[in-house]
């Protein structure tokens, strides 16, 4: 409702139109995304309906009809929805009775539209990191449009971006700092979507640990060896337990079996947001091993399959390979292995063989990942150790999103972080910046807090997260871009509906409707009193 129509923005022009036609001793009940008034007038809420944001929620005609119900139950109601008809479904306005519903569409007339739809990190170098942007086109755009990163309205870096194809997307060198920062375009339509803040925090090393045999161990401490991670090698009789929970990532490298004790340690690792990676040994304790796994998730091991196999496709989709290929490639060398186990259960494929089962599988709590692989990748059962795989796949478990140290979210989709915060008793974070705070849903895990943000904030931008008035993270917060595309109004989802250019025609049936009542009670009236008066004068006139 920001998009301009033929009398200007659609929201004002609509509130201008319940102002001006609705009479002030006329009393209604207006519901918007954020916001109700009920039993009111024009008069009472003026200045509340002027003063009416944009809001991120979206428009849920079947959540504010339940609302109407539970608040004025078996009552005849009349209805006019007031909107831009984008992102409906049928199915979404089946509750309103069609015969007193009317419908007040508003059209934008510029129905191109150009949005700022992510930001990633694409690579690294000693001084600076390289953003990738992303931008979505709705419509046609044949102008160049300019680009504009900014950090506390200082300019980083300027651009111009001129499309091609639906999605374009650029890349740029920022500074290699803590930033919270902006990028901005001029599109000249939605405003909504031109902005996208995001947060890049200190890099900090990364803690990984790799418990197993120190030979076969080899081979991960090279990929970790990066001044990124801080590395420790251990068997499981030398394991310290005492540091796991400062791990970022767990390796559990051929061990023979999981003992009890790791089991139940590395259950709250993973539930507090920790990354596991199982490879598994020939000869373990099959059981032990997927009772381990049952702790974690419904994965397990199938019995050892002693067949060669080539490993065939990759899942270019996932997570794990964000930014790793430039293209899909169906054509590399193909790894092998001896032997495997198969693994069961839900999971996301990352690796599979030729066959499709999978050689590296995942799963995830929406905190933490589990990777697991379905065969030892020692040199003796496999050559995936030569395999340019290798390194990117193993790497990239050691910077998942729970490590990462961008801070980006999109605002209603409940999305949640943990933070290294130690709470005293009653003591909350708190999220804010210069318009707006909040304190979100929060839970305590030993030395981390877990924020779970719902439908919060409500205003887009830059935050900062405090514990007694220190700051100890930055966030980003963006809304969401489900109504960036204005080409997708589809008007045969209110084809029942009664359509109306204004409110006033609204009202102007409504008055004919009362009037015609009125005067057929008229009608009636005036029939039966004459039908009274010719019985009289049958009877008293002889």
């Amino acid at each position: 409702m920001q998009a301009k129509g033929a009398n200007g923005e659609l929201l004002r022009k609509s509130i201008q139109d319940i102002l001006e036609n609705i009479p002030e001793n006329q009393e209604f009940s207006l519901l918007t995304t954020s916001d109700i008034f009920w039993d009111t007038n024009s008069k009472a809420i003026q200045s509340d309906l002027q003063k009416l944001k944009y809001s991120s929620y979206a428009f849920q005609p079947h959540y504010l009809i339940s609302k109407v119900e539970a608040k004025k139950p078996n009552t005849t109601k009349d209805y006019i929805i007031i909107s831009d008809g984008i992102g409906f479904t049928e199915k979404e306005l089946e509750k309103f009775n069609t015969e007193t519903t009317f419908l007040s569409l508003s059209k934008a007339e510029n129905k191109s539209n150009i949005a700022v739809t992510k930001v990633d990190i694409s690579a690294v170098t000693d001084n600076f990191y390289e953003i990738t942007i992303g931008l979505q086109q709705f419509g046609n755009n044949e102008n160049e449009i300019p680009l504009t990163i900014t950090e506390n309205e200082n300019t980083i870096a300027k651009t111009q971006i001129k499309f091609s194809k639906e999605s374009e997307s650029v890349k740029i060198n920022i500074p290699k700092k803590a930033i919270s920062g902006k990028i901005s375009i001029e599109d000249g339509s939605l405003p909504y979507d031109n902005n996208f803040y995001f947060s890049i925090e200190e890099p900090k090393k990364l803690n990984v640990l790799i418990i197993g045999n120190e030979t076969k161990n080899d081979f991960l401490q090279r990929i970790f060896k990066g001044d990124e991670f801080e590395t420790t090698e251990t068997t499981f009789a030398q394991l310290n337990f005492n540091k796991i929970e400062n791990q970022q990532t767990i390796i559990l490298n051929e061990l023979d079996e999981i003992p009890q004790s790791l089991q139940n340690t590395l259950s709250v690792f993973y539930k507090n947001g920790g990354n596991l990676v199982l490879i598994p040994y020939e000869k373990m304790n099959l059981s032990n091993v997927n009772s381990a796994l049952k702790n974690w998730s419904s994965i397990y091991f199938s019995s050892l399959n002693n067949q060669e196999k080539l490993i065939t496709k990759i899942n270019f989709n996932h997570p794990l390979y964000k930014n790793v290929f430039e293209k899909k490639i169906s054509n590399f060398q193909y790894p092998k292995v001896n032997s495997n186990f198969a693994i069961q259960g839900n999971s996301f494929s990352v690796l599979q063989y030729e066959d499709g089962s999978n050689f590296l599988a995942s799963t995830t709590n929406s905190l933490g990942n589990l990777y697991l692989f379905s065969a030892p990748i020692n040199k003796e059962n496999s050559n995936f150790q030569n395999s340019p795989l290798i390194v990117p796949t193993i790497y990239n478990m050691g910077i998942n999103k729970g490590n990462s140290n961008q801070s980006t979210f999109t605002i209603s989709e409940n999305e949640s972080v943990v933070l290294d915060a130690v709470l005293s008793k009653d003591e909350v974070l708190s999220v804010s910046n210069a318009n707006y705070s909040f304190i979100p849903l929060q839970q305590i895990l030993n030395d981390k807090v877990k924020l779970s943000f719902g439908d919060y904030p409500e205003q887009d931008g830059n935050y900062s997260v405090t514990q007694k008035n220190n700051t100890i993270a930055k966030l980003s917060f963006n809304y969401p871009r489900t109504e960036s595309n204005l080409t997708v109004q589809d008007e045969a989802n209110f084809s029942t509906f009664t359509k109306i250019n204004s409110v006033q025609e609204a009202m102007d049936i409504w008055q004919q409707k009362r009037t015609e009542t009125n005067l057929w009670k008229w009608f009636l009236a005036t029939t039966l009193l004459l039908l009274i008066i010719e019985l009289l004068i049958q009877k008293f006139v002889k």
